[in-house]
This record gives structure tokens, sequence and C-alpha cells, in this order.
């Protein structure tokens, strides 16, 4: 487990301050994440990212000739887009950005959101999306991104600092990306900072495989063997999904996942490097390390890197990090542009009217009982979200919660209205939980809040409209459908009983409560389809969807306030 920390929500934080003052001459500090402190001429810039908790990746591979800044997310937590976004601004050198990051939704979502804000103030920004875990898929572009983040990024770096245009770049990337594969194994789990249990555990005499960098479980458990059969099945399983015209030349990476310790690896490689050559290929640069890690989780993976006449020289050429070095590169001048530190904040430039200031107290109210219940509720949650997930549901949730109610008592203290609220509070909840969840959350306030508007607007029809708003918000953003076990399944029965009721608000909003907790406890019986639970599907039968019955947690908690609110007459024009 994680011993040395402090407050556990300031762990990410605290790990980047750290790494930035132990390598100031690779890393300078700029809101979500690090740039390099060299001075860049104009080129293509290319910035990774994903969640903490996986060092060296991703912050440690920003310097010369590798990458040219990293945004850095919650531990598993996919960053927000104004940390992206900002890191992005900061890294930009004149010829186009390219955002580079594992194939997972939350990463998805946010990425893509910054790269849009980016081309919008015409910055040419495209994502990359890194998708070599076989285990997870069979469709080779809709796999995961796992260890294979490092030679991928490695040779698409090189191809910008070589000074390549932006198209010519994604093409290497395109090239090396379906040349690598990966697959991994589990020994036991990591244990998030301030917890105390893992999120799985693994029977001694077993191994989990097809376990994901999240903190995710194996596909499917199997005997652990001797170093000899466990090298034997890694090879084996690659070998049998290499590339077309894979060619002879590979590099392979044995990578562990924070506590398998580097005897142990070396004994794998040994291992792994006989039957490679039993196979009649010619080994070039293996690495045997850490380099894509999931806390302090025991695994291991192996990466093969099928060479070209293209790829070959990029991986080879000459780069400076904290954390991966090879060959030599030019002195370089240091940066002291100033960097920005701080988010965003929504400003007020209109008050609300007299009524859609009383409607965000109200929503000042809802999101006070919507902090408390996912605070009490977090453990449940995450314990949902660990069997086909990386068990961060209920944390993220909570602190997505916490800050929508800071900065909600922020904006409705400067007058805004309920528009204005809502809006503000999305952002926050965005910025602040990251991942799919923290996307679709922020959606759904700031799709909420279109409707309500910040004038005369908070009758049942509005409400009713805003609900069905929000949930088109989600479903575009996210693409979720009913049946793919996600949030959607509850909020498609609670917006169309909400819809569809006669009754006064708070008895509607109730009986909307019942239908989406019925629909959240029924996804138990469903395998999900997308996002990080996919690749895990089987395992997640016989449990509900931890965003459906976050979801219920939500609107339960606000109808608890719609109620108070009619009782007291306290001015929602709603209930009528």
């Amino acid at each position: 487990m994680t011993r040395l920390v402090n407050n556990p929500d300031d762990f990410p934080s605290q790990a980047v301050a750290g790494l930035v003052s132990a390598f100031p001459n690779y890393v300078r500090p700029v809101f979500g994440g690090v740039v390099r402190a060299a001075r860049t001429d104009r080129k293509v810039a290319l910035v990774v990212g994903g969640g903490s908790g996986h060092y060296p990746a991703f912050a440690g591979w920003v310097g010369p000739g590798f990458a040219d800044g990293a945004v850095c997310g919650n531990i598993f937590s996919s960053p927000s887009a104004s940390q992206a976004y900002a890191v992005c601004k900061a890294a930009d050198r004149g010829a186009g950005v390219l955002i580079g990051f594992g194939n997972y939704a939350g990463d998805v979502l946010h990425f893509g959101q910054a790269a849009e804000r980016l081309r919008s103030e015409g910055i040419d920004a495209r994502c990359l999306l890194v998708t070599d875990d076989i285990a997870s898929g069979q469709e080779h572009l809709k796999r995961r991104g796992i260890a294979g983040d490092l030679p991928v990024f490695k040779v698409t770096a090189a191809a910008c600092e070589e000074g390549r245009r932006i198209d010519e770049v994604v093409a290497v990337f395109d090239r090396v990306n379906d040349r690598t594969r990966s697959l991994g194994v589990a020994f036991a789990g990591c244990t998030l900072p301030g917890c105390d249990e893992p999120l799985f555990r693994v029977e001694a005499t077993q191994m989990g495989v097809g376990m994901g960098i999240h903190g995710e479980p194996g596909i499917h458990d199997e005997a652990l063997g001797t170093a000899d059969e466990v090298a034997a099945m890694l090879v084996d399983r690659l070998l049998a999904d290499r590339p077309n015209n894979s060619g002879t030349r590979v590099v392979p990476i044995v990578n562990g996942l924070g506590s398998t310790k580097y005897e142990e690896l070396f004994v794998l490689w040994n291992s792994v490097s006989r039957r490679l050559e039993d196979a009649g290929l010619t080994i070039v640069d293996p690495q045997v390390g850490e380099f894509v890690t999931s806390l302090d989780m025991a695994g291991v993976s192996l990466t093969l890197v099928w060479l070209d006449d293209v790829i070959e020289p990029l991986w080879l050429a000459a780069c400076d990090t904290p954390a991966f070095r090879r060959g030599t590169v030019a002195q370089v001048d240091f940066d002291t542009t100033p960097l920005p530190q701080e988010v965003e904040q929504i400003s007020i430039t209109k008050p609300g009217s007299h009524v859609s200031q009383r409607l965000a107290g109200v929503i000042v109210q809802a999101l006070e009982a919507v902090a408390t219940r996912l605070s009490e509720r977090s453990g449940e949650l995450g314990r949902l979200d660990s069997v086909a997930g990386d068990g961060d549901h209920g944390i993220g949730m909570t602190r997505g919660s916490q800050a929508a109610l800071a900065e909600a008592r922020r904006v409705r203290g400067d007058g805004a209205g309920a528009a204005t609220t809502l809006s503000a509070a999305g952002l926050a909840w965005s910025e602040h939980a990251g991942g799919t969840s923290g996307a679709l959350w922020g959606a759904v306030l700031t799709g909420f809040g279109a409707v309500l508007g910040d004038e005369d607007r908070a009758d049942k029809d509005a409400i009713r409209q805003a609900a069905r708003a929000a949930l088109d918000a989600v479903t575009r953003l996210g693409g979720a459908k009913a049946g793919d076990k996600t949030m959607v399944d509850a909020m498609i029965p609670f917006v169309t009983t909400l819809e569809s009721s006669a009754d006064a608000l708070p008895q509607a909003w109730e009986s909307a409560c019942r239908a989406a907790d019925a629909a959240a406890q029924a996804t138990s019986e469903m395998t999900a389809k997308i996002g990080r639970a996919r690749p895990l599907g089987e395992k997640s039968l016989g449990t509900p969807d931890p965003g459906a019955m976050s979801f219920c947690e939500v609107v339960v908690a606000v109808g608890s306030v719609l109620s108070t609110s009619a009782s007291s007459n306290g001015g929602l024009r709603a209930q009528r």
C-alpha cells in the first residue's frame, strides 16, 4: 500500500510538485501538469498524459527528444479538459499539438474537449490513442493502452524532434501503434492512497491475466507457474497476435507494475529472450524495468515492438528526461516564460433575475445534500467499481460534488442565477473529479442549467425539459445507450418517468427516483459493453453498475431538497 501520504486528496498534486522540485532542469509546473524546462524552437509538440499513479508515465518522459508536456490527472483518473488545454497551450510551439494517451473513455472525452478548444483558437490539435493491450479486445484500434505507451510515444516524439510536419508525425504514430503489442499479468492488486484494502486480490497460486494499469483485475485467472512458464505464456500469446508484415526485428519491454522486484524482472527476461530467439527473432535494444506502473500493483507486462526502417532509428534516437535517457542531446537554454497555475473561473457579468437567484439558492442546497450523500456512500461506490473497474468511482464522485458545491456557493454569492450556478458547478465537477464520470456530470449540470437560464424559468415543465437536455448531453458525449451498463440505464427511466408524471414536482421526482433505482439494480444482470469495464464485462455480472447507482444517490439527494422546499414554500414555482 501507499504509506507516505499526507492528505490522500492532495497526493497527486504533491507528487507532481516533488517531481518538479527534484528535476528542475527537465520540467516546469503548469496548471494541469508539467512542460519542458528547455526552450524549444518551432516544432510539433507532443503532450502525453492520463491519470497519476503510473510513474514514470507520464511526467517522467518530459524532456528533450521525448514529450513536450504531460497532463497529470488524479490517481487512475483522466485529467480534466481544462488541465489538458492549459498544458497543451504551454507546450505549443507553433506547428500543432499532438495529445497522446491510452484508449480509455475518460481520456477520450477530456482530451477530445481540449483538442476542440485548441482548434477553435486556430491551433492544429489532434488526439493519438495507444491501443496495444491484446487482452482487451479483438479489434486492435478498440483496445486499451498499457505499457505500449512508452515505445509509441518515444517514436512519435522523435519524429516531432526531427521537425517533421504534423501529418507526417501522425503517420509515424499510426505506424508504431499498429506494430506494438502488450500483455500483462497481476499477482496482487494495488491500494489507492488513503485506503486500507487493495482494489482486488489474487490467490497465491494464481495470476490475473490481462490486467489493466488503473488497478483493474485480470480478465481471467490462471495458475501461476514458474518464471519460464509465465514467460512462455506472454511470448506465445503476443506472437500469435503479431501485426501483418511484422518482420523479425523486435524491441521487447519487460515492465514491472509497481512492486515486482527488478531481480524478478531479470529472471523473467532470461526466459523471454530465449523464447524470442527460439522463434527466430532478432532482439534489438531490450528494456527491463518500471516504465508504466499501477501504484503498488504486483505484476508484469511484456511489450513487443515490431521494427521497420522507419521505427527503428526513431526508437534509438537520443532523448533526455527524468526517467528515460539514451544517447546525448545538445545543451539547452531554459524557458522562463510565466505559466498559468490556476483553473479558469466563471465570472458573473450579469446577476440572475430574482426568481432565478432563488432557484440558484435551492440548487446550492441540493448540491450540499448531494455532496453529503456521496461522501457517505463513497466506500460502497468504490467497492462496486473495483469489481470490473479501477475502484475510484466513489472517490471521484465525492471529490467532484464537493468542488461543485464550493463553486456554486461562490457564484451564488455574487448574484448568479440558476444557469450560471449550474454551469460553474459543472465545470468544477468535471475539473476535480476527472475520469468519465467527471465529464458526464459536468455535462449533466451544464445541460440542466442551459434550459433553466438565468431569468424566470422555474416551473415544472422547465425542470422536465432540463432533465431531458441533461440526458441528451450525456448520451451525445459518452455514446452510451440503454443496455450498455452505464449511468444511462438509470437516467433514461428517471427522465421518462419525470416527463410522464402528472403529479407535482416533488412527487413526480420521487416516482422518477424509484424508476431509476429499479433500473440501476437491474444492471447487475448486464455485462458492460463500453467504457473501462468493457474488457471485464463478464466479471461485472451480478454487480450493479456504479455509475447507475451513483446517479440514483444524486437524484434521491436532490429529491429530499425539493420536498423540503415544497413543504416550506421555498419559492420553487415548479411545485404548482
